[in-house]
C-alpha cells in the first residue's frame, strides 16, 4: 500500500482487507504444517526407506493452498509482483486512475472465469468421487479443487476492495 492509503481511511476497503489478512494469516499456518509432512517424508524416505504417497500428496496439496489463498492476501497487502519498469514513477492519482480502469476490464473479467471454472471443476470432481489414482493416495480429491473458486472468490473480494480504495481515494483527490 501506499503512504496515502495508510493514512487515508477507506472503511469499507478496510474491513474487506482486514478480513482478507486474518484469513490470510490463519491460512499461512499450512506452510508450519507443510514443514513438519516434508520432514516426516524425509525421516522416512532417508531413514527407513520407505515414504508414503499420501504424504507426498498431502505436500503438493498443503503448498497449493497457501499459494492460492496467498493471492488474495498479496493483492490486499500490496505484496505481488507487478512489472514496474512505468508504474513506480506514475503519480498516486494516476496509479489511481490506471486500477481503477485495469480492475474491471482485465483483473474481474480473469477472476470471474477462474472462479466458475473452478465451480464446474469441483463439482465434477465431486460428482465422480474422485480421489488420487494412487492405491494408497489421498481421497476426497474435490475437497482440494474446491480450494481454486474459493481462493479465487478472495482474490476478486480483494480486488473489489482496491477498486473501492482507489475510487475513493480520487474522488476525495487524496495524492
Amino acid at each position: 500500500m501506499t503512504e496515502n492509503e495508510k493514512l487515508t481511511p477507506v472503511p469499507l476497503a478496510d474491513a474487506i482487507d482486514n478480513f482478507i489478512k486474518r484469513i490470510g494469516m490463519s491460512v499461512a499456518w499450512v506452510y508450519v504444517v507443510l514443514v513438519l509432512v516434508i520432514m516426516l517424508q524425509v525421516i522416512l524416505r532417508k531413514g527407513f526407506a520407505s515414504g508414503l504417497i499420501a504424504l507426498e500428496e498431502l505436500q503438493w496439496h498443503l503448498y497449493s493452498i497457501g499459494v492460492m489463498f496467498g493471492l488474495s492476501y498479496a493483492q490486499t497487502t500490496n505484496s505481488h509482483i507487478r512489472v514496474d519498469l512505468f508504474y513506480s514513477r506514475l503519480r498516486a492519482k494516476t496509479k489511481r486512475i490506471i486500477e481503477v480502469i485495469s480492475i474491471p476490464t482485465m483483473v474481474l473479467p480473469f477472476i470471474v472465469i477462474i472462479f466458475l471454472q473452478g465451480i464446474d471443476f469441483t463439482a465434477e470432481s465431486y460428482r465422480v468421487n474422485e480421489a488420487s489414482e494412487a492405491a494408497s493416495g489421498l481421497p476426497y480429491r474435490w475437497a482440494m479443487k474446491s480450494v481454486i473458486p474459493i481462493s479465487f472468490a478472495l482474490l476478486g473480494l480483494a480486488v473489489i476492495s482496491r477498486f473501492i480504495r482507489d475510487i475513493t481515494l480520487l474522488i476525495k483527490g487524496d495524492d
